[in-house]
């Protein structure tokens, strides 16, 4: 992975940043790379949504406060997500692919295992920061992509996912502030998370994909 960063991503908070010769490699081909794109809309879409009956429940504090929050912010995100995944399907179908029956993704599965489970608030702000790291990692990868690829309709819509998912990543570290009311927390494992994702990322190995290693 590079140490300098992109144009497009400089203001992305990674420890790693991908090399325009892992773009290139990916835009050989571009069906396979869609095909996998589509599934992680989608997969992208179904957390959010899964998300959405985690509200945090703190002791005294009225249910009626905290759910309508957080259920708009998540419902706003899987909608992007629905539509961005029906844009993606949209080119797919166009040059004559489909998505495929299966989907497997052994980052999103490294970023999973992190996650502190069974430990209340903890799991439920590492869940969101699973999230962010999707978001921000998927965004640096569309940027890079979006700067190299010479197929125009892609450029398109790597550099228009770029901007559209941007806030995203931010939107679920506000929500684990919210879910913990402990800035401080959230900032300490965020900078924790941030380092085990970019070990993850050096891990995967070579394929078409959007969070394939180098």
């Amino acid at each position: 992975m590079e140490n300098n960063r992109t144009s497009l991503a400089d203001d992305l908070p990674l420890k790693s940043w991908t090399t325009q010769a892992w773009a290139h490699r990916m835009l050989q081909d571009p069906m396979a790379l869609l095909n996998d794109h589509a599934h992680l809309e989608r997969k992208a879409c179904t957390n959010a949504l899964d998300l959405i009956p985690q509200w945090p429940r703190f002791k005294g504090v009225d249910p009626q406060w905290i759910a309508p929050k957080w259920s708009a912010e998540l419902v706003s995100i899987s909608k992007d997500e629905i539509e961005h995944m029906q844009l993606v399907l949209k080119i797919l179908h166009a040059r004559g692919g489909y998505i495929s029956r299966g989907h497997i993704n052994d980052y999103g599965k490294g970023l999973r295992n992190i996650v502190r489970k069974g430990k209340g608030h903890e799991e439920l702000i590492d869940r969101l920061m699973v999230c962010a790291l999707i978001e921000v990692r998927s965004c640096e990868r569309f940027s890079i992509l979006g700067q190299v690829c010479e197929d125009q309709e892609l450029r398109r819509l790597y550099r228009g996912l770029y901007a559209s998912e941007h806030s995203h990543y931010r939107v679920f570290l506000e929500l684990a502030t919210f879910a913990t009311k402990d800035q401080s927390a959230v900032d300490l494992r965020w900078a924790e998370m941030l380092d085990l994702e970019a070990q993850i990322l050096a891990n995967q190995n070579q394929y078409v994909g959007v969070h394939s290693g180098e």
